[in-house]
């Protein structure tokens, strides 16, 4: 098991920092196999780009996907006790038993696209703090969740899904969106768990009141994550992070899963440049996320299950488009006139 270079926050801005870069020679090489496929050009769209960008970060130009790895992250958090889901805590530990059994959705999504499924639970008995009290996580706690999710990833996958489980983690999205790129706690909180009404303004509350009392940190991406939202949170951004270092592609799923990783992308320009995002969920505040995040959804299909369901399902699309692209015959190959 690979042990995390992280000792502080500080070393996790130094680690993305010195992140890499896909492979230009071999963005090069898919551009011009691409040009040469039987089909007329772009007549495969959007997976002519997925296929040169998987290959640009794989550092090949006829890429394959034969490993992929789903990672499910589960945690509770203390914000829950303040009624923001319609679900208990016992809930995660009990779909974290489902996962194990084989029976949720993404377990059957992972078996369909050939994916290994992995499944971390994260402190279910210890929640993380109330955020409209203290800090979600100190900096211990933070890391040791980010440690989590950098050792969660295989260095022998060719292709990354990060999914999640954790009652009240809409919450604590909406909470880190709203730090991160402002606008107000109404403009950010959702549904979830089928909140609407007065309980959803209750829910606003709650978020506006963990923004109050954490407006000091405000600035800082890092800082944000800890004291507002999850260690299942923290993990998928450690798995993320791992997965650049290795130069692993990612398939994000939705809000829950972009605002964990959202820190990354501001931390530096390009910090999730080897990420897609695989659907827009319909949780009200993930367009305007993805938007701020630089990400087309590869599905729009009214998901919001969460698990990395979206993701797992986008997994289809991206083996569709390297399987075209890697395995589709060039002109000469076939004998047909180009052109």
């Amino acid at each position: 098991m690979f042990q995390t270079p992280f000792a502080s926050i500080t070393d996790i801005r130094t680690v993305l920092a010195g992140a890499p870069g896909p492979d230009d020679a071999a963005i090069a090489g898919a551009r011009a196999r691409n040009g040469q496929l039987t089909k007329p050009p772009q007549a495969l769209g959007r997976l002519e780009d997925l296929a040169i960008w998987y290959g640009g970060w794989r550092g090949t130009d006829r890429p394959e996907i034969k490993a992929p790895q789903v990672i499910v992250f589960a945690g509770n958090h203390g914000v829950a006790a303040r009624g923001v889901s319609a679900f208990p805590p016992e809930v995660t530990v009990q779909m974290v038993a489902n996962f194990r059994a084989g029976g949720a959705a993404i377990n059957q999504l992972a078996q369909c696209f050939g994916a290994r499924m992995d499944v971390f639970e994260l402190e279910l008995e210890n929640p993380t703090g109330d955020f409209t009290q203290t800090v979600a996580m100190d900096h211990r706690a933070f890391l040791a969740a980010l440690d989590v999710g950098w050792n969660a990833v295989d260095p022998d996958a060719d292709v990354v899904v990060v999914g999640e489980m954790g009652i009240g983690n809409t919450t604590a999205a909406a909470a880190v969106a709203a730090a991160l790129f402002g606008g107000g706690a109404a403009a950010w909180t959702g549904a979830g768990t089928g909140f609407v009404g007065d309980a959803l303004a209750a829910k606003v509350a709650v978020v506006e009141a963990g923004l109050a009392r954490h407006r000091d940190i405000l600035g800082d991406p890092l800082e944000v994550l800890a004291a507002l939202g999850g260690r299942e949170m923290a993990a998928m951004a450690g798995a993320v992070l791992r997965a650049r270092m290795l130069r692993i592609p990612v398939i994000l799923d939705g809000f829950i899963c972009c605002a964990a990783v959202a820190p990354l992308a501001l931390i530096i320009d390009g910090g999730l440049d080897h990420c897609v995002a695989g659907h827009q969920s319909a949780e009200d505040a993930h367009p305007a996320l993805l938007e701020r995040l630089g990400k087309v959804p590869l599905l729009n299909l009214g998901l919001r299950l969460g698990e990395g369901s979206g993701a797992a399902l986008a997994l289809g699309v991206l083996k569709g488009a390297i399987a075209c692209h890697s395995g589709m015959a060039t002109f000469a190959e076939a004998g047909v006139t180009d052109g």
